[in-house]
């Protein structure tokens, strides 16, 4: 006997997008979370940060991927503004500097691209940040090594820790989330420290961040 089996019911249209949009946006409160619990730290970093650009320190900053455009986002706020008008700052990303990335690259190794640069651009006092989902690029553990071969602070945004970047740089935020949803966490993670850094640089010029035109003291 022949079984016809009946035709599968269709989804509705929109009905499987939606509901992994939905678990998309679920899954970005846990990154959130994970960023508020860090708070102080990214507070701190702000404060740093400031304190060492004023001092005529640099930040310098790399990532690989989609974590290269959020390492990327955080030099372009420094160099230009977050909010209100201020002085610029000195904030390399590593990666977009892309004739001297292609030659290292091509002359010792991918692995290296960054830990030259460190080697060529950073100088004691420095800070040097690094931004993974993963923690485990080759490329950005070689950079710590360079930055503490030239006293250069080092620092992590990373998805879930420990993990062998946020363990070997001096501090680390780690985002407990995947790892779409960590990347995002780390935008939101790059503008809380500008918000610091900003407000750290008014108050040290005296004027308040957002209502008035504040510059370099």
């Amino acid at each position: 006997m022949t079984i016809i089996k009946a035709p599968a019911t269709p989804a509705a249209p929109g009905a499987v997008p939606d509901a992994e949009v939905s678990t998309h946006l679920d899954n970005v409160i846990p990154a959130l979370e994970s960023l508020r619990s860090q708070a102080g730290r990214l507070s701190g970093w702000g404060t740093e940060l400031a304190v060492r650009l004023l001092a005529g320190q640099r930040l310098l900053a790399a990532g690989n991927g989609g974590s290269a455009a959020e390492a990327q986002h955080l030099t372009a706020e420094l160099v230009g503004r977050f909010d209100a008008e201020r002085a610029p700052f000195s904030a390399i990303s590593l990666h977009a500097e892309t004739s001297a990335l292609t030659a290292v690259s091509n002359d010792y190794g991918y692995e290296e691209v960054f830990a030259r640069q460190v080697r060529a651009h950073g100088r004691a006092g420095d800070v040097l940040i690094l931004l993974s989902t993963s923690g485990r690029s080759p490329n950005l553990l070689k950079a710590v090594r360079a930055a503490n071969e030239g006293g250069i602070a080092t620092w992590a945004l990373t998805g879930p820790g420990p993990n062998p970047l946020s363990e070997a740089c001096e501090e680390a935020v780690t985002i407990d989330a995947i790892a779409a949803n960590a990347q995002e966490g780390h935008l939101i993670a790059v503008h809380a420290v500008c918000r610091a850094f900003d407000a750290e640089v008014a108050r040290r010029s005296g004027a308040l961040p957002g209502t008035a035109r504040w510059v370099r003291p």
